[in-house]
């Protein structure tokens, strides 16, 4: 950021933020409106959506937002909604290697964009099964660190089939398979003990380390993908050290 003021740059970082946030909310309300197209919008009756609107309750999506959610999903205001589910295999810079999930209701839009972000931010498209063998399909509940120790969460979720709790950076995450998801994010519940997201993810089986350069490339290529409104997830196998971080910060 040389040569920006200080506020030019405190300005464009809070409509990063801006944007990150509402880019979340849409992929909360299409989480909605693919359950209610299945199941209805009976919460009693429909428990994938009644899974939908809790997940978006927790990360704070208006309540009017999932109230127009739930009826166009179900077809109640008249709008026929019909989302994809696409998942798009990318190379990296380095060797890493990217998951790109897309949840769209124009499947030609979502290969046109996810294509031209990654050729214009080097990175290289890969054939189906070429890079989805480097990661595991997980369940991953995260929660705050601070006032928990690794072994408080641990009790807490291992009857629930938790397979392990690993600490990232002030972050517990809680690895298990994808069907019992549900069942640990319900037992850190009944334990007293809050999370903030349990997601079904991508979860590399071996980390690529990029370097300086690799790493800007690599954050450049995240962004563009991130900011298309067709993409719900982008997981990755990379792993940049604090050094290099600390090396990004000072350009």
């Amino acid at each position: 950021m040389a040569g920006h003021s200080k506020w030019a740059t405190t300005k464009h970082k809070k409509a990063i933020i801006d944007s990150r946030r509402a880019k979340a909310f849409a992929r909360y309300v299409k989480g909605i409106e693919v359950a209610a197209r299945a199941g209805g919008p009976d919460l009693d009756g429909n428990p994938a959506l009644e899974v939908a609107v809790t997940k978006a309750k927790k990360q704070s999506v208006p309540n009017d937002n999932i109230d127009r959610a739930i009826k166009r999903g179900a077809g109640l205001t008249g709008e026929v909604i019909e989302y994809t589910e696409i998942i798009y295999e990318v190379r990296g810079p380095q060797g890493s290697a990217l998951m790109v999930e897309c949840l769209t209701d124009n499947k030609n839009r979502a290969a046109a964009d996810v294509r031209t972000a990654v050729t214009r931010h080097g990175g290289t498209m890969a054939d189906s099964g070429s890079v989805a063998f480097l990661f595991n399909r997980t369940g991953v509940v995260r929660l705050p660190a601070e006032g928990q120790t690794e072994d408080d969460v641990l009790m807490a979720v291992l009857d629930a089939g938790a397979e392990e709790v690993v600490q990232s950076g002030d972050v517990f995450e809680v690895m298990c398979d994808p069907s019992d998801l549900r069942a640990v994010a319900t037992a850190l519940e009944e334990a007293g003990i809050e999370y903030d997201t349990d997601e079904m993810e991508f979860v590399a089986t071996m980390k690529v380390d990029l370097d300086v350069k690799g790493a800007k490339t690599y954050f450049g290529l995240e962004d563009a993908l991130e900011d298309l409104d067709d993409v719900q997830s982008v997981y990755s196998n990379v792993d940049i050290a604090p050094e290099v971080l600390a090396q990004l910060d000072e350009d």
